[in-house]
């Protein structure tokens, strides 16, 4: 079968699997790529995968962030000031290169720092390398400065943080701070996390539940971002009622 008998075919399924993974409330697309066929299945791509792709890549590009990060690592040798260290340290940051990025945060930082930035920066560090003691000391720094500083995602992770070295109570305090304005999933379910480790599971479904009843309402580029933690909202709600079900089957 020659490749122009099978490219319609492959748009449908481009289409359906996208559909599927990252769409489930839009129905509508669902009747337009089965219906419509590959003309349908074409005009999905074009006016959702398309975007989300444009989305993805900002107009500074691979090549040129490498070029750029090439530079401040020469830049830095002639002037190892703290805003050159700061501008190393976050392209590190975006290339997971988190051992490299935590040495330059640490160049940066000096006692006369003001801002929250590179402590952020340098907790996101610790958090990947699983050091939740410098995290939280970082965090605490960051908050310092800004209570609600990127959104409120600081003080989430610092009650995640706070979590994850068993000083429960205190975690759940900065939980609540956190989502009494902030609505970012990667909040609510670290929050649904705990509240199912402390026993308390009904409101553990709750918070798994608003990540997945927002998934309506938003737009194309947002689904994507949130997928994984619907995947994960999914998978702690299975795990929250499994036990109710294996009651009842007693």
């Amino acid at each position: 079968m020659s490749l122009l008998y099978l490219l319609p075919v492959l748009l449908q399924v481009l289409a359906l699997v996208h559909f599927v993974k990252y769409r489930s409330a839009s129905y509508i697309w669902l009747f337009i790529i089965i219906f419509l066929g590959p003309i349908g299945a074409l005009v999905y791509i074009i006016v959702e995968i398309v975007p989300e792709l444009r989305a993805t890549h900002t107009s500074v590009g691979w090549l040129a962030k490498k070029k750029r990060l090439k530079y401040l690592e020469a830049v830095v040798e002639e002037n190892p000031s703290a805003g050159n260290y700061e501008e190393l340290a976050d392209l590190y940051l975006e290339q997971k290169n988190y051992p490299r990025a935590r040495e330059c945060f640490d160049r940066a930082i000096s006692s006369r720092t003001d801002h929250a930035d590179p402590f952020y920066g340098r907790a996101l560090c610790s958090l990947h390398q699983g050091d939740y003691p410098a995290a939280i000391a970082d965090l605490e720094k960051a908050i310092s400065f800004d209570r609600k500083h990127d959104y409120g995602r600081a003080l989430g992770l610092l009650a995640m943080c706070y979590a994850r070295a068993a000083q429960r109570e205190t975690a759940e305090k900065l939980f609540r701070e956190a989502l009494a304005t902030s609505t970012l999933s990667e909040t609510q379910y670290n929050f649904a996390c705990l509240l199912a480790e402390l026993g308390r599971k009904d409101e553990a479904r709750d918070w798994a539940k608003r990540i997945l009843n927002k998934q309506a309402t938003l737009s194309g580029p947002l689904r994507r971002l949130e997928h994984g933690w619907v995947k994960k909202s999914k998978d702690l709600l299975k795990e929250l009622e499994a036990p109710a079900r294996a009651g009842a089957a007693v």
